[in-house]
């Protein structure tokens, strides 16, 4: 399949389309998808006959499941600079996104996992299905929770966002609205009649104040978010001041939740646990565009290293869950291990 095929663009009245057209592999983004992607919205966002955007995913199974990580591993084990290019054009388009100025509007129908979570959080107007499950499941395969993940899990209410880039958890539908992932929820079967009512709109003032009535017409309740039950327990764990704290924290709590979370932290990579905690520690005070330097500067001493290989190897190549982490343990990682990798880059940032 061209990159041509792989995303579709089409204009509807005012309405810019984006198609994620790669079903199959549920989506998943190439760096090809990236730049085409990047270079529409450039050209989008200075038409004035273009009012709004609208992305979605080609498919019922997923929004986008995130990055090609398969190349992502065989161009980075054979040595290539594929994934330093991918992951700093992937970190332009977000911000891009996150600057564009007209609504943009992301359908998440089905999962959505980081580099999805990259090209639809940041948009203006973010809407849930029945069909919607969410993470950022990198800390399980040797990454970080990328993508603007250093920006936007820290502003989550109370400790979600530490909660959910340490272990990864999913969230579905009711609990992605009630985290702020997606702002409403309308069932699928109404999306073909809201993109032809958004397509047949006369912009007429506020582009942004209208796509939201009109969102809200088409908008169902959610109803109860389980993970909100669950919140006063994570906020009480996840505000300890380091993982080895929080992860004693949820040990010494008799309850199956706090159990099976410490359990779950405990397969992970070391290096990624510390890494995500200061991470998104420093994120809560960074601005978007310095958060993204930031992961830059991370991401290219991640793809140097091996917990990312041998991560993507035990979950994605040869399935067999039992990732042997370098370091093995989390006492293994030492403060100046994880401080070494949002130093300044040699060879220049992001931006």
């Amino acid at each position: 399949m061209s990159s041509e095929e792989e995303i579709l663009f089409a204009r509807e009245g005012a309405l810019g389309l984006v198609t994620l057209n790669r079903p199959k592999a549920l989506n998943a983004l190439t760096h090809e998808m990236c730049l085409a992607l990047d270079a529409k919205l450039k050209v989008w966002e200075t038409d004035d006959s273009v009012r709004a955007v609208l992305i979605e995913g080609a498919g019922e199974r997923a929004f986008c499941a995130g990055g090609d990580i398969v190349k992502l591993y065989n161009e980075g084990r054979a040595g290539g600079d594929y994934p330093l290019h991918f992951y700093r054009d992937e970190y332009l388009l977000n911000a891009r996104i996150k600057h564009f100025p007209k609504p943009y509007i992301a359908l998440i129908d089905g999962i959505v996992m980081g580099g999805g979570v990259g090209v639809s959080v940041h948009g203006s107007h973010r809407i849930a299905t029945e069909r919607t499950l969410f993470a950022m499941p990198e800390s399980g395969i040797g990454l970080f929770p990328d993508v603007g993940g250093t920006y936007f899990l820290p502003r989550l209410e109370g400790e979600l966002g530490m909660y959910l880039g340490l272990t990864g958890a999913r969230l579905k539908t009711a609990d992605s609205v009630f985290a702020g992932i997606a702002q409403s929820y309308i069932p699928s079967e109404k999306l073909p009649a809201l993109k032809d009512a958004l397509a047949a709109h006369e912009f007429a003032g506020d582009a942004s104040a209208e796509v939201g009535k009109l969102l809200a017409g088409f908008a169902a309740d959610p109803g109860d978010a389980p993970i909100a039950e669950t919140l006063p327990a994570i906020n009480r764990h996840f505000a300890k001041s380091s993982v080895p704290a929080i992860i004693e924290s949820l040990q010494s709590d008799g309850d199956a939740f706090a159990a099976k979370t410490a359990d779950s932290l405990l397969t992970k990579s070391p290096t990624s646990m510390k890494l995500t905690f200061e991470q998104l520690r420093r994120g809560k005070t960074l601005d978007f565009d310095d958060c993204m330097r930031q992961e830059f500067r991370m991401v290219n001493r991640v793809i140097k290293g091996v917990d990312f290989y041998e991560g993507t190897r035990a979950a994605v190549i040869d399935k067999d869950q039992s990732p042997k982490w370098t370091p093995a343990t989390l006492d293994e990682v030492s403060d100046a291990d994880i401080a070494a990798y949002f130093e300044p880059l040699p060879d220049g940032e992001l931006f």
